[in-house]
């Protein structure tokens, strides 16, 4: 089969130039210059990985109509987190220390083995270890967003996380629509096979075009996993960035947690299938975000970050007083603008905070942000059954609120 010289030409762009140059102690390090054709690699490879820990929520009643265990059956998607959690603090580190272009394609097979394993499991309990590594290795977004940060020139990188952070985001919104379409037509276990080579592309696309990138620091892994603590007590704003970016989070968890359940009632009469193409609506948001990125490389992230977490608290007004699909549909679209332009804005100035250690960063910011999301999602179920749609709408909104008043009390407190 022949390859057309403009698909050559496009391969050629991709790589990123010039090539990585040595750096102190002997490391590689990149060159300033990021192209286009690598930051949509990034961004691909990111929204690939993180879908994989979203795939099983529109496909539990398969399962569990496969299994017959419902009570087991609902701990698939709690293993998944989990293991996203525990793939956070244990393996993002290692971003710091080694070399991040083989760590990043070998994590990529790993997952692909994960998804194997998951689509082979003959039993509840096999499924839900395996979707506990599944989560671990699906962390590999999170090594690929900062080193995208490493690799950008410092003027570009609010557009070029902005762009990788889409991806990544895209990867959350679609996973559901894809899942749910794939597991009605074909099955739940066919979405975890195609998983497998999804997986396996990204890991051979990042093998080829990332340049080599060893860690800047010669310290061991518990010296690293330890200096965690000392990066949150020392970085300000690390903890003002995890708190706010939590709390958007967790207001965001709100409105996907519990849409489906709204969309059911007889107001609307809506299914899951209904549900998961609310996904594509957001996805409309997540594209539009990068721009709030150039904005942050010209005036500054701050500002940006207010206006993001206003826009999330905006759209609970919507849902809650415009009650229609129409209103939800444009909500929804404000929810993701918001919510990715306080999110790019925040990861522009934690990864500019202790550049050696943007891994180590990463892991505190994305821990803190997922666990805001597993409260908001835990709080949203509540308010859902003592209150219905109303609640909710309040205590996302809430939620939201509190994030600008943080956001707006640090940056008075710099005055």
């Amino acid at each position: 089969m022949s390859v057309s010289e403009p698909a050559l030409r496009v391969a050629e762009e991709s790589r990123p130039e010039p090539p990585p140059k040595p750096g102190p102690g002997g490391a590689s390090v990149p060159g300033p210059a990021m192209g286009a054709g690598l930051t949509l690699a990034m961004a691909a490879a990111a929204g690939i990985s993180v879908a994989n820990i979203y795939y099983n929520q529109p496909m539990l009643g398969v399962i569990e109509r496969d299994l017959g265990n419902p009570a087991l059956t609902g701990m698939i998607p709690t293993a998944t987190q989990l293991g996203y959690a525990v793939g956070l603090f244990l393996l993002v580190p290692l971003g710091d220390l080694t070399d991040r272009r083989r760590l990043i394609a070998g994590q990529f097979v790993l997952l692909a083995v994960a998804a194997a394993l998951v689509a082979l499991a003959p039993s509840a309990w096999l499924i839900i270890a395996a979707s506990l590594a599944l989560g671990a290795c699906a962390t590999v977004a999170q090594q690929v967003v900062p080193f995208a940060a490493a690799l950008a020139a410092p003027e570009r990188r609010g557009k070029t996380i902005g762009l990788v952070m889409a991806g990544l985001l895209c990867g959350i919104l679609l996973s559901r629509t894809v899942a749910g379409f794939v597991a009605g037509h074909l099955g739940w276990r066919e979405m975890f096979w195609l998983a497998v080579p999804a997986a396996l592309a990204a890991a051979a696309l990042m093998a080829w075009l990332l340049p080599r990138h060893h860690g800047h620091l010669d310290i061991s892994y518990g010296a690293a996993l330890k200096s965690l603590a000392s990066l949150w007590r020392e970085q300000r704003d690390l903890r003002r960035g995890t708190a706010v970016q939590a709390a958007l989070f967790a207001s965001f968890s709100v409105f996907w947690t519990v849409l489906a359940l709204h969309l059911q009632e007889p107001k609307f009469g809506l299914g899951a299938e209904a549900a998961g193409l609310f996904g594509l609506v957001g996805v409309v948001g997540v594209l539009a975000a990068p721009i709030s990125g150039r904005i942050a490389d010209r005036s500054g992230p701050g500002p940006v970050i207010a206006i993001g977490a206003a826009l999330v608290l905006a759209s609970w007004v919507l849902f809650g007083l415009w009650g229609s699909v129409v209103g939800l549909l444009i909500g929804v679209v404000v929810l993701d603008f918001g919510l990715q332009s306080a999110l790019i804005s925040n990861q522009h100035i934690v990864y500019a905070l202790v550049p050696e250690a943007r891994n180590r960063l990463n892991t505190v910011f994305m821990t803190g942000m997922f666990v805001g999301g597993s409260v908001g999602s835990a709080g949203a179920a509540f308010a859902w059954a003592h209150g219905g749609w109303t609640v909710v709408s309040l205590y996302g909104g809430a939620l939201a609120a509190i994030a600008l008043l943080l956001e707006l009390t640090a940056r008075w407190s710099r005055r």
